[in-house]
């Protein structure tokens, strides 16, 4: 473990901040913000796993649902409305078995080159989310090649509460930057979903304060001298180490230099909401 101290942090500070201006912060956005949909189609891990197919995929068919007068976005396993056995076993209806593997991706994406060369944070907050072990839903940050050979990313969990998750991306103008959400699981018929359960993010303003370790409304003096003991490549996963990790701005599992660019860019006296 590399141990860092708080003199050697604060020496680091002024570079920290050169670095956080040139990062971005993306959001989540409402039905209006130009979201896309992507579903990969693989066989059943019990049935070997591989991969079928690619292709873009209507955001109302990823079973993604918008509802913009509650600043909702709510995430439900992927139900496919063809009773054909290739996707159902004996075939569609009620009771039926899924018989594909859908990786269901509901996202943003920007091929400008305005997202390339910096870091991307993608924040928000997730309100509830009470998926069965049946499907899992994640949180992520892309950066794809031109051809979309091959892609980095930063994924963490969609588990309730503020999150925030960042990319350095390639200073490449003609990569693909992308955010959003995943769900994977077998498909399931429509009328058997609720079992199933779902996941609510909030689409309008976050009110969160990132960098804000204390809890006391500021992100302050108080909050750098908590995130600077935790500032030495902690392994958040570890089990020796205390539960909780609220220096971990990014949700990787460690305290480290990406963590301190997220910090360096909110220490400013800042009043949260």
């Amino acid at each position: 473990m590399q141990v860092r101290s708080l003199h050697m942090l604060a020496a680091t500070f002024v570079a920290g901040l050169a670095l956080s201006s040139q990062a971005v912060v993306v959001s989540v956005g409402d039905s209006n913000a130009n979201w896309l949909g992507f579903m990969n189609v693989s066989e059943l891990p019990e049935n070997g796993g591989a991969y079928v197919f690619g292709s873009p995929w209507g955001v109302d068919g990823l079973r993604a649902e918008f509802n913009d007068g509650a600043a909702t976005l709510t995430l439900y396993p992927n139900s496919v409305d063809d009773p054909n056995p290739f996707w159902y076993t004996p075939e569609g209806g009620p009771g039926s078995t899924g018989n594909k593997w859908m990786d269901a991706n509901c996202y943003h994406e920007v091929s400008d080159g305005s997202l390339t060369g910096v870091v991307v944070t993608f924040e928000g907050n997730v309100i509830s989310n009470d998926f069965t072990s049946a499907h899992t839903a994640t949180i992520w940050v892309k950066d794809f090649a031109p051809d979309y050979s091959s892609h980095n990313e930063s994924i963490i969990p969609l588990v309730p509460g503020p999150f925030s998750v960042s990319l350095e991306t390639e200073p490449d103008p003609a990569r693909h930057v992308q955010w959003g959400f995943t769900v994977v699981g077998a498909c399931v018929w429509i009328t058997d979903v609720g079992p199933y359960g779902n996941a609510v993010i909030a689409t309008g303003a976050t009110p969160t304060c990132t960098g804000d370790l204390n809890a006391d409304g500021f992100v302050d003096d108080a909050d750098f001298v908590i995130f600077a003991a935790a500032y030495n490549i902690l392994d958040c996963a570890d089990p020796t180490m205390p539960t909780g990790c609220p220096a971990d701005l990014n949700g990787d599992d460690f305290v480290d230099d990406a963590d301190f660019v997220i910090f360096a860019a909110a220490y400013n006296e800042l009043v949260c909401p």
